[in-house]
């Protein structure tokens, strides 16, 4: 489906945000849009920055192609005008400020359904994520849309996710979880991940800060459910994890050299398929700085354990 989106915020029902034309072609029936016409970098002027946005809010992820004019550079300066940024990672030295190397070889990568950085209490707001060198075939990343499962749910399932909360860790059980990589990029270790160790209760239901959607909070950092056994958690989270994860629910990309992908992290989940046998994947993510999530009933999710003031200023954020 072909539109040209001159009102980017009439779908999420709030005021108009600005007016500005984008040729944007969606790619599924709840998420999925890609964007073309657009030269990514820091001089978009406000006009298309808010259009881009706001196709952001209404596909989940949006995609450009022919993007190869951008360096690490350019590729901050483009995920900035979006908002503050955090810095590349909480715990992993990158040898970047800003920028995050997610590489990986031997069929090596991130085969586990995440939200980007939900072991700390300021989760992300958005992802910016740049392909740099790619493997002949496969190396392909799915996204799930968390609003969309919320919003499918029974009432009976709303009735027990609408209170429950969950402690998220990027602390895990490797030996279970052996072929998952805690970030989508093997080159780091898990002492480079767990160096400084992070717990935070989040809410399984948070309202969006910009849409006022519902989302679910889940993906493989979680480690348990407030209130609820070991035994139990692993019950409910497989229910509500293979609810996002429903094949409706999901767009698959298929990386081509310069492209680049964003995508709204707290109204989705990803999963980078680690299917291009001894090849080399390289790609490079910056991300803007998001809020402290809130439940429906007006609580801010909890930190138990570590301090992310470095990784992410609360009073620089943008919603």
């Amino acid at each position: 489906m072909t539109s040209t989106l001159d009102r980017p915020e009439a779908a999420l029902g709030g005021d108009r945000l600005d007016v500005h034309r984008l040729d944007v072609h969606q790619l599924g029936a709840r998420i999925g849009a890609r964007v073309d016409g657009v030269r990514l970098g820091g001089d978009l002027d406000a006009a298309t920055v808010a259009a881009v946005r706001g196709a952001l809010l209404r596909h989940k992820v949006v995609f450009f192609r022919g993007q190869d004019h951008l360096d690490d550079a350019a590729h901050q300066a483009f995920a900035e005008t979006m908002g503050p940024l955090t810095t590349a990672h909480p715990t992993v030295n990158t040898g970047s400020a800003r920028v995050f190397r997610v590489s990986a070889d031997k069929g090596m990568a991130a085969n586990a359904w995440h939200t980007d950085v939900t072991f700390v209490d300021r989760v992300p707001a958005i992802s910016v994520l740049r392909a740099v060198e790619l493997p002949p075939f496969g190396g392909n990343t799915v996204w799930a849309n968390t609003v969309a499962a919320y919003d499918a749910l029974p009432a009976s399932l709303r009735a027990l996710v609408d209170d429950l909360w969950a402690v998220h860790t990027n602390s895990y059980d490797y030996a279970q979880h052996e072929e998952d990589s805690e970030e989508p990029d093997a080159h780091y270790t898990r002492a480079d991940f767990t160096s400084q160790l992070f717990e935070t209760e989040h809410p399984v239901v948070r309202v969006h800060p910009e849409t006022g959607e519902r989302s679910l909070v889940l993906g493989h950092f979680v480690k348990a459910f407030s209130g609820l056994s070991s035994a139990e958690s692993v019950a409910v989270f497989t229910l509500l994890q293979n609810r996002i994860t429903r094949l409706e629910n999901t767009i698959r990309w298929t990386w081509q050299p310069g492209d680049v992908a964003m995508w709204d992290n707290r109204a989705t989940q990803h999963y980078a398929v680690a299917d291009f046998g001894t090849a080399y994947r390289e790609m490079r993510r910056i991300t803007v700085a998001g809020d402290v999530p809130v439940s429906i009933d007006g609580r801010r999710s909890r930190v138990l354990r570590g301090d992310a003031q470095a990784y992410s200023r609360i009073d620089e954020l943008i919603s």
